[in-house]
């Protein structure tokens, strides 16, 4: 069976697409995760799946990730490990820095070691390895009222997180041009769904409302972004290494842009049907607006056309399905705990 890597499995994105893919058994899925505060290894709901192994250990250990394309001789490499949370990367940039850029650089290094013998000289055994980086919308910075991110929009990132991925995008680029290393890079909008991080919003407005708490929306609630359901964004990662082309960019959007107070309204009102409070009024009360974040993007929406066109990739969930999906889910994790 071929062995694939994927970083940060743990996490949000990398374990729905772990949990979703596993189960066909055309892989044997090697997850190395560092569990830090955003992996948590109950994400992987196929734990007991004879063609998944974990392996606790950073991107940042050269050592490391050494030893394991050695031992496994990975033909695919699914790189979702990051430092992802914007505020956090406002007050620890550092840490940004490492796992984001030297850490990319580390696994397309050995990528490169394992299956290629020099510049242009890929080795016959991994005639067919691919090496997927997935990265942001955030790389591109900001949109005014009109206009959609394409593949050939100017990277301009304004947070050090976003600036962290763009400089990992040019890395990755970087090897494709100068030693034709097989790499194809997707770049998504806001993910959400099962298993997201509790300080995320979406998990943050159901948390708070189902608890009583205020819920925070920074500065007046009207900054956009493009919402795209997490296995629907899964399924597009798993087509982009199949059947992209090598060096170019996808972006996978979910065409369904969203403003931070339509989210919030829009949670409330679900949680007022099918989980009403005892006294009867909406959650919608319990709405706030708290000071905004240093340099918050006004909005981001991507065209998904390339993908769509070139691979036949399109969302099986607009926001209104998937909220309600992603709505139980939260429920069912925050009341039985």
């Amino acid at each position: 069976m071929t062995n694939i890597l994927i970083t940060g499995g743990a996490g949000f994105i990398a374990s729905n697409f772990i949990n979703h893919f596993v189960p066909e058994q055309k892989f044997h899925f090697v997850n190395l995760d560092k569990l830090t505060y955003a992996g948590d290894l109950n994400n992987i709901e196929v734990a007991d799946y004879n063609n998944y192994s974990f392996v606790k250990g950073d991107i940042c250990d050269e050592k490391l990730v050494k030893e394991l394309f050695d031992k496994y001789q990975f033909q695919y490499v699914f790189h979702f490990a990051a430092e992802s949370h914007v505020d956090n990367s406002i007050t620890n940039p550092a840490a940004f820095i490492d796992t984001n850029i030297r850490g990319t650089f580390n696994l397309l290094h050995e990528a490169y070691k394992l299956w290629m013998s020099g510049p242009n000289q890929l080795k016959q055994a991994f005639n067919s390895a691919r090496f997927l980086h997935v990265s942001t919308d955030e790389v591109y910075g900001t949109l005014g009222e009109t206009g959609l991110f394409t593949e050939k929009t100017a990277y301009a990132p304004n947070s050090p997180y976003s600036a962290s991925k763009a400089s990992s995008d040019f890395i990755v680029r970087s090897y494709f041009h100068t030693y034709n290393l097989p790499v194809v890079t997707t770049n998504c909008s806001n993910n959400y769904g099962p298993h997201q991080h509790d300080e995320k919003l979406i998990p943050t407005i159901i948390r708070k409302a189902i608890n009583g708490a205020e819920i925070p929306i920074y500065g007046d609630g009207k900054n956009i972004r493009d919402w795209l359901y997490v296995k629907d964004h899964c399924k597009g990662i798993m087509l982009a290494i199949e059947s992209g082309n090598l060096g170019e960019t996808y972006n996978i959007g979910g065409r369904n842009e969203r403003d931070n107070l339509y989210i919030a309204k829009k949670i409330c009102d679900i949680l007022d049907e099918v989980y009403p409070k005892k006294d009867q009024t909406s959650y919608n009360t319990q709405i706030t607006f708290v000071k905004d974040r240093p340099g918050h993007d006004f909005r981001y929406a991507i065209d998904a056309t390339k993908i769509e066109n070139e691979l036949g990739w399109e969302a099986d969930e607009n926001f209104e399905s998937g909220i309600k999906k992603t709505i139980d889910w939260y429920l069912q994790k925050y009341t039985q705990e």
